[in-house]
């Protein structure tokens, strides 16, 4: 009774399974077309719907030249679609080109900008930024070294002017106090040459 039982089971679930691969099967051909899909869905659809006939299929004339147009038109697109994109890399190579032109003549603008901005005409020469401020510090130190010469040449002249002006008031001070004795000297030997001769004429008075 129970292997009856078994049995009717394995046979039922045998059933099962071959209506579900059979709707499984109807489902997948019903999705096939030949108007419809992709090229490789309508050669599936020509291979399962043909008869076959020992080891080769019979198919209609009308299926394969549906297919054959199908797939040429398909190829047309597909002739398309690839010349679409060469042009499109054509045109994206000549933008690059263009952008890597712009980007070199940016690029050498900007070392001419970049240059002329570390750079100091003096002259109409060019000059670096460091070799033009080492080179007014000289100026400048230059102009200070002789500006200090001319100070301390001044002081100097400055002092001997006055060394001289006190030396000729003290010249000249000697010279009008030795003046002055020689004056004094001249009246003193004046006034004994006159009393001399005064003298003589009163000798001679009396006598």
């Amino acid at each position: 009774m129970n292997s009856n039982k078994n049995l009717l089971f394995t046979l039922l679930c045998l059933v099962a399974f071959n209506y579900t691969n059979a709707q499984e099967t109807d489902t997948d051909e019903n999705k096939l077309s030949l108007t419809e899909g992709t090229i490789d869905n309508q050669f599936e659809y020509v291979i399962q719907r043909s008869n076959n006939y020992e080891d080769y299929k019979v198919v209609k004339k009308t299926w394969l030249y549906a297919l054959k147009a199908h797939t040429i038109d398909t190829l047309k697109v597909i002739q398309q679609n690839l010349s679409d994109t060469k042009l499109v890399v054509k045109n994206q190579a000549e933008e690059i080109k263009i952008l890597k032109d712009n980007l070199a003549n940016t690029n050498a603008t900007l070392s001419t900008v970049k240059e002329e901005k570390n750079n100091m005409s003096l002259f109409g020469m060019q000059m670096s930024k460091a070799g033009y401020s080492a080179l007014m510090w000289s100026f400048i130190a230059i102009l200070l070294a002789l500006l200090l010469l001319f100070i301390y040449k001044f002081r100097n002249s400055n002092i001997i002017t006055k060394q001289a002006k006190k030396s000729l008031e003290d010249t000249e001070r000697e010279f009008n106090e030795h003046r002055s004795i020689a004056l004094e000297r001249e009246q003193k030997v004046r006034r004994q040459l006159q009393d001399e001769i005064n003298k003589q004429k009163t000798n001679k008075k009396d006598k």
